[in-house]
């Protein structure tokens, strides 16, 4: 079974960080581009960072280009988001995701900057 899990998300304050992680299982995870998205009530899902298999390349929304860094363990089937001077805007849930013959979606974690 094909399964993604997220982990990490928090309430923090403006400016702080954190580390998101999302656990694959399931399918051949080094082989595929892996994606982290966001989403909050209202709007449609948002990319907010990719990689590439074998993590040579990475692509940002603007929005967060700068502050955001994606990475990938292929050793753990791991994907991080790590989000550093976190904004009130930034409040979201976060989503892992990879698309095989079909979109695979985690359950999302919930990311709240407030002060």
């Amino acid at each position: 079974q094909r399964q993604l899990v997220e982990s990490g998300g928090d309430l923090v304050r403006p400016g702080g960080s954190l580390r998101l992680s999302c656990a694959a299982s399931g399918f051949a995870f080094k082989y595929y581009i892996m994606n982290w998205y966001r989403q909050t009530p209202g709007k449609t899902r948002e990319l907010v960072a990719r990689i590439n298999s074998g993590g040579a390349g990475t692509n940002y929304a603007d929005s967060v280009r700068g502050r955001f860094t994606i990475s990938r363990d292929d050793a753990k089937n791991m994907v991080y988001l790590q989000m550093n001077n976190l904004k009130p805007e930034d409040t979201a849930v976060y989503y892992c995701h990879v698309r095989d013959t079909y979109d695979i979606w985690g359950r999302g974690t919930q990311v709240t900057v407030s002060s």
